[in-house]
């Protein structure tokens, strides 16, 4: 990494980043574009001050989203309520449909869509952040496996289970 020889070139790695994890913390959190962006400063400074022990064993990626999600919980926990909206475009849900449910865009009308995210809302907060990494964030099993720190087979299971009570509860108000 040029930054961790050159610190000077640090600004390449918060361009790459910052509007990724913007709306990484941003379906995570549910918090306002300030807040966002303070997390993201403090998220910035933490991967600064960290760059020279980044563990090379895990990709670059995986370790920057690993330290936003830790900075994104802190909040959530200094804060102790989260609230009941949930930020998620059209084109996320239309992801997290078409692995759920096998669903194509084009057979996804908006009363679908507005049914679909107030299942997702609903979910246990551990299925909507699995799904939400591999689906909308497009993540492997093995770097949601570093970001959250749980085994391969909790996250698959956690993946499995979000999508099936998706499809249960597409199924039952008849969306399916």
């Amino acid at each position: 990494m040029a930054a961790i020889k050159n610190p000077d070139e640090f600004q390449a790695i918060v361009t790459r980043y910052w509007s990724r994890l913007f709306c990484y913390i941003r379906r995570m959190s549910y918090f306002s574009q300030e807040d966002i962006e303070d997390i993201l400063q403090e998220v910035f400074i933490k991967i600064y001050r960290y760059l020279n022990d980044y563990d090379t064993e895990m990709t670059f990626s995986t370790w920057v989203y690993q330290i936003t999600r830790n900075a994104t919980i802190d909040e959530i926990r200094k804060r102790k309520a989260r609230p009941s909206t949930i930020w998620l475009e059209d084109e996320d849900l239309v992801k997290v449909l078409k692995s759920s449910l096998n669903m194509e865009k084009e057979y996804v009308n908006a009363d679908s869509l507005e049914k679909i995210k107030d299942i997702i809302v609903n979910l246990p907060d551990k299925y909507k952040e699995v799904l939400m990494l591999r689906f909308i964030e497009e993540k492997s099993y093995e770097e949601i496996m570093d970001i959250v720190q749980l085994p391969k087979g909790t996250i698959a299971s956690l993946v499995n289970r979000g999508r099936k009570i998706i499809l249960t509860e597409a199924k039952n108000k008849k969306i399916i």
